[in-house]
């Protein structure tokens, strides 16, 4: 399954459902359109979305990742 970079959220979260529901972690950066790297710094100060181990592979669970952007979202500032 191809992923295209003008894919949206919701786009996005439907090709995830389609296969696993788990994602690898770059997987989950790009679905949050952050890099690697602050995945990893959001984890390792426990401000990331949860996440589980499977073996010694971290995986993200898709209902995780829109559960913890939900928490973040905040109202539009009229500046």
């Amino acid at each position: 399954m191809g992923r295209s970079d003008d894919d949206g959220p919701a786009e996005r979260a439907a090709k995830a459902r389609a296969g696993s529901p788990f994602l690898s972690a770059a997987e989950t950066a790009h679905y949050l359109g952050i890099s690697e790297r602050t995945l990893l710094e959001y984890r390792s100060k426990g401000r990331g979305p949860a996440f589980r181990r499977h073996g010694n592979k971290v995986r993200y669970h898709i209902d995780d990742l829109i559960a913890w952007s939900q928490r973040l979202r905040r109202a539009g500032d009229d500046a």
